[in-house]
């Protein structure tokens, strides 16, 4: 099994699959179309089903349950893109046996994987890890994911004594842009729930995650010639600071953990003449989620009447908690968890600061919780996945099929 999951995940990151937000076509890059044929040949290859890839770049396939019984169809998702914050690599780093000490991956930038910045590195002692290459991101968000599925897949296909319903695979381009199941057809995937296989280290399982919005605030100023511009001069990007200020300074990324909320800044660009801040607002309590929306508007208004209605705000919900729709069916969460200790795994349940497919999916009626994929440090050129988590998740999955 660790060969498998190492030449499939190998080979899936060596497709650039970069989600493009800048994009208005759908998915967000051609290389994702072309990705999805990779992926339908490769679940044809093992003897999947009903393999198909629509309009939209969506993979999917059935496997035909076998256990001759009524049992529920259950759905195992990933998402094929990467996330835009910078590029991917090609291969991965692969460091056997590692020894418990701080990994260079790139000595001329000085980069590296070290204990006092990453103190879980230490649990992989003696395992296989695959990194970066100090440059890039890895991919394991969510190549990973979609390894450990492919290899479940094959694994049931070659072992037909495992009895199982029946089971239906999906593949999603762009959740990282937040729009990896806008035009999904939960309805034709026809799933009575599912999984994505998109958590972080071995053990997480997520059924809780942010109420998100998007905040863009504009602000018009007025440049004039600075030698003349006493009473006349409105500079936008001095109300924009003041506008950043009248935020609460504590309820930002870096001061909040687990259940608690945010504002980010995420970009800001500016002149005299006009400035724009572009916020994200997020928190797992939904009261809380719609009072900070209202805070951004709330600062607006009141900037408006000391700038002369100078700014405006777009708000837009992004996604929502789906803890609502999963607890009236937690039994899905509980054989997760059967399906864990099983593999000798030790649950850990958790919120997730951010989003997953998901969360999307539960309210449109596919109740879906987030099981891990083993990775760690997401995004960026930290990234790394030990194998050994990535065979922990392959059993999860079979173990969650089994009858």
């Amino acid at each position: 099994m660790k060969n498998k999951l190492l030449e499939r995940f190998s080979k899936y990151i060596s497709y650039a699959t970069t989600s493009n937000e800048a994009s208005e076509s759908y998915p967000s890059t051609q290389a994702l179309l072309d990705f999805g044929d990779v992926m339908v040949e490769e679940l044809k290859s093992i003897g999947m089903t009903e393999v198909t890839k629509d309009q939209y770049g969506y993979v999917s396939a059935l496997l035909p349950g076998n256990s001759g019984g009524n049992e529920p169809t259950i759905g195992f998702i990933a998402h094929m893109d990467t996330a835009p914050d910078m590029p991917g690599i090609a291969a991965p780093r692969i460091i056997e046996n590692y020894d418990g000490k701080d990994i260079m991956l790139d000595a001329d930038t000085n980069t590296a994987l070290t204990l006092a910045d990453f103190p879980e590195l230490a649990g992989y002692k003696g395992q296989t890890l695959l990194t970066t290459d100090g440059k890039t991101l890895l991919g394991a968000d969510d190549k990973a994911g979609m390894a450990e599925i492919v290899c479940a897949m094959e694994y049931l296909i070659q072992h037909p004594e495992i009895k199982h319903g029946p089971i239906k695979v999906a593949f999603t381009p762009d959740e990282e842009i937040g729009q990896g199941v806008k035009f999904f057809d939960v309805e034709k995937f026809g799933c009575d729930f599912g999984y994505t296989m998109d958590g972080g280290a071995i053990g997480e399982l997520e059924y809780e995650n942010f109420n998100a919005a998007s905040a863009v605030i504009k602000i018009q100023g007025r440049n004039i010639h600075p030698g003349y511009a006493k009473n006349k001069m409105v500079n936008s990007q001095l109300i924009a600071m003041e506008f950043n200020s009248m935020l609460p300074e504590f309820e930002r990324p870096q001061y909040t953990q687990d259940y608690e909320g945010f504002f980010l800044l995420i970009h800001m660009e500016g002149s005299v003449e006009n400035s724009q801040l572009n916020y994200i607002i997020r928190d797992h309590d939904r009261t809380k989620f719609e009072a900070k929306k209202r805070q951004i508007q709330q600062i607006v208004d009141f900037l408006n009447v000391k700038y002369d209605n100078r700014l405006t705000c777009e708000i837009k919900d992004q996604y929502y908690n789906m803890r609502e729709k999963v607890e009236p069916v937690f039994y899905v969460v509980e054989r997760a968890i059967k399906a864990m200790e099983k593999a000798g795994v030790k649950p850990t349940v958790q919120p997730i600061r951010g989003g997953t497919d998901g969360a999307n999916l539960s309210f449109r009626g596919l109740p879906c919780p987030n099981i891990f994929a083993g990775g760690h440090n997401f995004h960026g050129k930290y990234e790394y996945v030990p194998l050994e988590s990535m065979v922990k998740a392959t059993e999860v999955i079979v173990n969650i099929a089994m009858v």
